[in-house]
């Protein structure tokens, strides 16, 4: 689990001591509990806890009701609790259920708790300079950028970055996170209409050691996310993704993002066209509420509850038109930078790769990337540019070097000619 110390989330359910407080339907419990007996084979009363995340009362009862209908074999004690497996007709109707579906891990929790959850946990963040210019201490970012970003963040809605490549969007955008001093609790699966939609998804969301052992074991104490997706995502990425054979569905990407970041990188360039994106998304950015469906037609409503950023290198009026900017109240630009920033840039690279360099190199550098006829300086050079040379190195069989013929080198492969 990620070392971090936050401030405890502003929601903790309290754990469900009976079938009501659950919230969802007994039967889908039931299923739970056949599919999980089904996977272990023996099974006792804290066993099936522990992986269902369901207290041992609401497994009794459970257990109590299959004992009844002679879907369960006692086969002993192990101290207060029992060792059981399914009968042969509880193994036919866990079979059945199995082909409806596969899952068998933590109990879900019901959709009207996910709304009440994620309302609770909206962010709340109070920054000043000083704040912000600590969030973004390993970027070079300036006074008038961090006031700019600093009201942004406050509003929590969405905000357009934009401006020519290689100049840091994408850093800014994924250290906004930073500002963020608490957790908050994501439920591991939401149950609609009895289907399962999986929400806490491990390669995105990052547990934090939760001290509180009066919570709901079926939400997981973690970071607020922030998801990036760039050329990659397609239309299907937003919407309820069925896994045909588990009959699991996955939660969409603005679901898993909720209570905390959605990047959408170099936008524009995606696979999904600008337009289909907008479309899509004009109702939650403007209402804050989103609506997925099911796959045989049920549709319901989630909370719209993140800030989205949009980062580009192309021009807003070409991809949005005036009624979607105007729901984007938020729009920075980020310039290319000046030479007093270039050369501050390359010296937190050159002294981060530990490279010995002359006095005048990051004047000579600049010197080598104005030539013929670029006229902006990007971010981005210092540290390609030393990554290029410390290839140099490596292919002859040496350190690299910060020599001006060896930068002349690294720059002639570094630009297109013209």
């Amino acid at each position: 689990m990620a070392t971090f110390a936050p401030v405890r989330s502003a929601f903790h359910p309290s754990i469900p001591q009976n079938m009501k407080d659950l919230g969802i339907p007994e039967s889908l419990v039931l299923d739970l509990v056949l599919r999980r007996m089904l996977i272990e084979g023996y099974s006792n009363l804290g066993g099936l806890s522990r992986s269902l995340r369901i207290s041992v009362p609401v497994i009794d009862i459970v257990f109590k009701h299959m004992r009844s209908q002679q879907l369960v074999e006692i086969k002993g004690m192990a101290g207060n609790d029992y060792n059981f497996t399914l009968s042969q007709a509880g193994k036919q109707l866990a079979g059945e259920r199995f082909q409806v579906s596969q899952y068998a891990g933590a109990c879900p929790v019901s959709l009207n708790d996910y709304h009440a959850a994620t309302k609770a946990q909206s962010a709340k963040v109070q920054v000043d300079r000083r704040i912000l210019r600590q969030a973004f201490s390993d970027l070079i970012v300036s006074d008038r950028m961090l006031d700019q970003l600093g009201p942004a963040i406050i509003s929590q809605t969405s905000i357009f970055v934009y401006g020519p490549t290689g100049n840091g969007k994408t850093s800014l955008a994924e250290r906004m996170l930073r500002v963020y001093q608490d957790a908050i609790m994501i439920p591991y699966a939401v149950e609609v209409d009895s289907q399962i939609i999986s929400v806490y998804d491990p390669v995105v969301h990052q547990p934090v050691e939760n001290f509180d052992d009066e919570i709901d074991p079926r939400w997981i104490l973690c970071k607020r996310p922030c998801i990036l997706v760039g050329g990659e995502l397609i239309p299907s990425m937003l919407e309820l993704r069925l896994d045909e054979s588990s009959g699991i569905y996955a939660a969409p990407l603005q679901m898993k993002a909720n209570n905390g970041i959605l990047l959408i990188d170099d936008f524009g360039r995606q696979l999904m066209s600008p337009r289909d994106l907008l479309n899509r998304w004009i109702v939650p950015l403007d209402r804050r509420v989103d609506y997925l469906m099911l796959r045989y037609g049920v549709k319901f409503q989630i909370p719209f509850e993140l800030m989205v950023v949009f980062s580009t290198n192309l021009e807003p009026s070409d991809l949005a038109d005036e009624a979607f900017l105007r729901r984007i109240h938020n729009k920075i630009y980020v310039e290319a930078v000046d030479p007093n920033s270039f050369d501050q840039i390359f010296t937190r690279v050159v002294q981060s790769r530990d490279m010995q360099v002359e006095p005048d190199s990051a004047e000579y550098l600049r010197k080598l990337c104005l030539r013929e006829g670029r006229t902006e300086l990007r971010a981005c050079y210092p540290s390609d540019i030393c990554n290029i040379l410390t290839s140099i190195g490596r292919y002859e069989g040496r350190p690299p070097l910060m020599t001006k013929p060896e930068m002349e080198r690294a720059t002639s492969l570094y630009f297109a000619k013209n």
